[in-house]
């Protein structure tokens, strides 16, 4: 690891710190905006007297720069506080939440990095022809259409008139009273039914996988495939490229070997961005599916105004995303060395 790198990586996880407090700070004051957290979940439920009480007791009527350094301090202490609809610890729920927005966030990146760079390439090596065009309109079709409308196309197709998938939920009745009696589950299905040693079990769990990882992974494949298509045709009309062809190096080696990195430096930084994009779509996916990860229950404490657990829960995903950019960064700079200056 050279001096340069070192530096460059230091510096660039520093700046994971400052940009979690700026998004942590704007998401205190937005959710603030109207007003105390009890008031907007439980106003029209309690009387003026109990929700004045409650309000005390949970220090929402002392002033906002108070409650702002205090919750500062919970979160330096891992504490984000308790639920008001249900009185749970946020860092449970995300705790519990969490593994399925991870497995199908996996799942969809999977799909959408095999689809994206696999079409992609194909595009760039029969640019401009019929090959290429095809792919070009299943490219335009995957990222214009809305994430929640391919959901409930698939499940029409599949699980309705087909008949070979689940329509919903994460695994069956069945797998979900084997998973538990395992001793310590992780959350992540997928691993869980391998602890089981059950293959009926996976391969439930994969089938209720296929649907919406399907339908968030598309939605990014198709950015992926115009992106790698470009940069590859980028690459593949340079002069090296073209000095090497003129050496006699086969048009599958020129793609594979000579044209196919430096494409990759672009791509990889788009990617970072487009994973946090995924993040935010996993909340329209797990609604639509029944999924029961970050995005469904996030959309559960939304409808209930529970702004206690919507701020837990945006936190860890800003958090989430500030880490992915950090690997991205570092990435890049393994792949074109001249980022780091």
């Amino acid at each position: 690891m050279s001096g340069g790198f070192f530096r460059f990586l230091v510096a660039r996880f520093l700046l994971i710190i400052p940009t979690v407090f700026i998004l942590v700070t704007i998401v205190f004051f937005v959710m603030r905006a109207t007003g105390d957290p009890i008031s907007a979940a439980l106003g029209g439920r309690l009387s003026p007297e109990e929700l004045h009480r409650r309000i005390h007791a949970a220090g929402y009527d002392r002033p906002l720069i108070v409650q702002y350094f205090e919750y500062l301090a919970g979160l330096l202490r891992g504490d984000l506080g308790t639920t008001l609809t249900d009185n749970q610890k946020v860092s449970d729920i995300l705790l519990r939440y969490g593994a399925a927005t991870l497995e199908l966030s996996l799942l969809a990146l999977i799909i959408a990095l095999v689809v994206g760079i696999g079409f992609g390439r194909l595009a760039a090596r029969h640019r401009d022809r019929t090959a290429d065009a095809g792919i070009r309109v299943f490219a335009i079709l995957c990222y214009a259409t809305p994430v929640f409308f391919l959901g409930l196309v698939l499940k029409l197709v599949f699980s309705v008139w087909l008949a070979v998938l689940p329509a919903s939920g994460r695994s069956s009745l069945e797998s979900e009273m084997q998973f538990g009696r395992l001793v310590s589950p992780t959350g992540l299905y997928i691993v869980d039914s391998l602890q089981l040693g059950d293959f009926s079990v996976l391969v439930d769990v994969l089938k209720h996988a296929i649907l919406p990882s399907l339908a968030l992974g598309l939605l990014t494949a198709g950015v992926f495939i115009r992106l790698v298509r470009t940069n590859v045709i980028s690459t593949y009309t340079s002069g090296y490229v073209e000095a090497a062809r003129s050496r006699g190096v086969s048009e599958r080696r020129l793609l594979s070997k000579h044209a196919w990195r430096p494409a990759l430096i672009p791509i990889v930084t788009v990617m970072g961005m487009q994973i946090a994009m995924m993040l935010a779509g996993a909340v329209l996916t797990e609604t639509t599916f029944e999924w029961k990860g970050l995005g469904f229950i996030l959309a559960d404490y939304l409808k209930k105004r529970d702004f206690v657990a919507v701020q837990g829960i945006v936190i860890l995903i800003a958090i989430i995303v500030s880490v992915v950019n950090f690997v991205v960064d570092v990435v890049s700079a393994l792949l074109d060395p001249r980022v780091r200056y």
